[in-house]
Parts: C-alpha cells; structure tokens; sequence
C-alpha cells in the first residue's frame, strides 16, 4: 500500500471518533441551552399567572395561540409552605391541536396572604429528542463525509507535493545498475531529513561502486594469476609424458595430474564466469538463434559420448530468437545438453524439445535428485568426474535474465525446463 494511501486511511479512522464525541457535546449541548431558555420563558409565564392570581387580575386564557398551558390547584391547609419548583420534560395534551407533544413543564408552589397554598403547573411545547438526534446525526453523516473528502484532498496534495523529492529519489534509484556508475541527481529540497536520505543513498551506491570495481579487479587477477601457472604445470606434463622415459606407473600417475589440473584449470574458469554473470558483467546483447545453438551443441556431444548409444529426438521449430549475450546462450545450452548425457545411462534416451517460448530436456534416468541442492555449487549427484558446476552455471544465467528454471522427475525421466521471456 502506498504512503499516501495509509495515511490518508489512518485519518479518515482518526476523524471518526472526534466527530463522535464532537457531535455528542454538541447534542446535549443544544439540548441545554434549549432547556435554558424555555425554563427562562416558564419561569416569566408562571410569574405573570402567580402575580395575576395574588392581584386577582385577569388570567391568560388556555386558547390564547401560543400552545401554553397552565393549571392551578388548591392545596389543603397546613400543607408546606416551602415553595419548591422544578423542571421536567412530559407529554402533554394540546388542545388547539388535538394531540399531545412533547413540553417543557414547570411545576411550582405559592401561597397567598391567606396561607392558602397553590400548585402551578405550566407547559410549554418543546422540541422531539428523537427528532434532534436523527437530524444531528444525519448531519454528523455530512458532515464527516465533507469533511473527510475535503482533508483527505488537500493531504493528497500536499503531501504529493511534500514527497517530490523522495519519489525522484526512488525513481533515481530504480534506474541504477551496479557497474554502470552513479548518474547525477538532482535534489533541489530544503527538507533536512530528504537531503540527509539522499545524501546516504549517494554515498552507499558510490561505495558499492567502488567496492564492485576492486572485486571485478581482484577476480580477474586472481583468476588470470591461477590459470597462468595451471598452463604451465600443464605444458610442463605433457612435456614429461611425450619427452621422458617412464614406467607404466609414472605414466599412470602424470597422467591423473593432468586430469586434475584439467579439472582444477576448467573450475577455476567456470567459477570465474559465475562471479561475473552475477556481477552483470555480460552487458551486450544479440538476437541468438536458440533452436539452431541446439542442433549443433547436440551433434558434438552425440559425438562425445557415442559410446554410450544414447537415442536423441528434438522437437525444435525453424527459428526461436531470444535477446542475450552469445557466450552465454552458449554456456547455458551446452551445460543442460551435457548433464543430460553424463547423467544417462548407456543405451537410454534424451528428448529436447522448444515449444511455447519453453526449452525442455529431458533424460531417461533411475531416481529423482535432491531438488534442494541440484543447483548448488559442486553438487554433483554422485556422478564422479563432473565439477558439479554446470547446474549452478545455467542458474546463474536464468537468474541474470530473469528466465524460469524448473526441474521435476516423472515417469522416470528427468525433466529441465528453462522458461524464456519473451
């Protein structure tokens, strides 16, 4: 989930209960000031009717359009005369409407100069609290809804425009690649923590840079410093094998000493093509005719292992081009069509097909190997004689290119599917 999008949805989640306790102060504090100024208009009522009735002057009529009503009752004598009044909320009949509504009454207590003690009771029509509630609450509704839209809006704006400078920097780096060198970037921002971020991001990169440049350096000389005195150990054996008197088991044992130094030279350049695929050192790129490579890696090796009377078949169309480097389009078929005839057995059978942008070789084989170290290095399933190298080198080139890989044992035959994207 974007940033944007989080933020926005913690606000909008944040907003909610503030509007909530908002719209619950406001509705009780409506409904008091309410109450307040009916009681206050009560109370002036009851005092008219209290004087009028002490005075003896005339009392309000019942009808007189404004929805009051009030009553008077006598009280009998001795009753107390602490006069008391309160206020409450009742349902009271209004007769000019035939109905009753909700009222704000004042229930109060006076007495005359004869002691005699009354009871007043005045209402006055009042607001519906079912009402007030469903009409605050549906204005809450809008209410939050503007609202959210409209901070919602202008955070979006701003904070795409706040994170400019963070979205160039991303941008900047999904564009890099090691060994390429650093492009410039422009950070024109006075927000500290932004130029603190890219001043990082810049200064990790060049050392990356600089610490892929000495590993390069330091592979290539290494490399060239081992193959240098292999060449020669090799040149001096066959030296000794073509040019000096030996017995049977002299020449037995040179013999497995060029073997090994065949196997330690062949190492030493397979493990120096794998460091450099993976560190993207193969940048040039040529439309490689994947189906004719097969047929003519396929020939020599059947010439290779002709001894073996190995039966192929090939289901190949006329042409299949992908886009990658030469050399390791070479490796990557030559490595699959030899472990397909080192790991059969004499007389057994190896299928190449390239159908649906898919490259399958398959060979007839006794067992299903260990699928969670095939293509490790100097995994060898038991094969004696194999560097154990050649999977791991044909992962490294999927891996480089982002082709699939995959391997499954059915039918008693190993299936290596490399899965080109087109």
């Amino acid at each position: 989930m974007k940033l944007i999008y989080r933020v926005t949805f913690r606000l909008s989640i944040v907003l909610l209960p503030i509007l909530l306790l908002w719209s619950t102060v406001f509705y009780f504090s409506m409904v008091d000031e309410i109450n307040d100024e009916t009681d206050d208009s009560l109370e002036d009522y009851a005092e008219l009717i209290v004087r009028r009735t002490l005075t003896s002057g005339e009392l309000p009529g019942q009808n007189n359009g404004n929805n009051n009503t009030y009553s008077i009752e006598l009280l009998p004598y001795g009753y107390s005369k602490e006069h008391y009044m309160t206020f409450e909320d009742r349902q009271v009949y209004i007769p000019e409407k035939r109905e009753t509504e909700p009222a704000r009454t004042l229930t109060m207590t006076f007495s005359d100069s004869n002691d005699q003690v009354y009871l007043l009771t005045v209402s006055t029509p009042t607001f519906e609290r079912q009402d007030l509630l469903l009409a605050v609450f549906w204005h809450l509704v809008a209410l939050y809804v503007i609202l959210t839209l409209s901070i919602l809006a202008v955070t979006a704006l701003i904070f795409n425009y706040s994170m400019r400078p963070l979205y160039r920097l991303l941008q900047w780096l999904d564009g890099y690649n090691l060994g390429n060198g650093v492009d410039d970037l422009p950070m024109c921002t006075h927000i500290t923590e932004f130029k603190k971020l890219t001043e990082s991001a810049r200064s990790t990169i060049e050392r990356a840079e600089k610490y892929y440049e000495r590993q390069k350096q330091f592979i290539g000389n290494a490399s060239h410093e081992l193959q240098t005195p292999l060449a020669v150990l090799g040149t001096r054996i066959e030296w000794m094998i073509d040019n000096t008197q030996l017995t049977e088991e002299q020449f037995a044992e040179l013999t497995k000493m060029r073997q090994s130094l065949h196997r330690l030279s062949r190492l030493n350049r397979t493990l120096l093509l794998i460091s450099k695929i993976e560190n993207a050192q193969f940048n040039e790129k040529h439309d490689v005719d994947i189906a004719e490579l097969i047929e003519n890696e396929l020939e020599i090796y059947k010439e290779i292992y002709a001894d073996k009377e190995i039966v192929c078949s090939t289901a190949l169309p006329a042409r299949f081009i992908v886009s990658m480097d030469e050399s390791l389009a070479t490796t990557l078929v030559t490595n699959l069509i030899k472990n397909a005839f080192l790991h059969t057995a004499d007389g057994g059978t190896i299928d190449i097909s390239l159908q649906d942008g898919t490259l399958t070789v398959s060979n007839s084989g006794e067992a299903s190997l260990d699928t969670t170290r095939l293509f490790d290095r100097f995994y060898t399933g038991g094969k004696s004689g194999s560097t154990g190298l050649g999977l791991a080198l044909v992962k490294s080139i999927t891996e480089f290119y982002r082709f699939g890989l995959e391997y499954s044992f059915t039918g008693g035959r190993h299936h290596f599917a490399v899965v080109f994207k087109q």
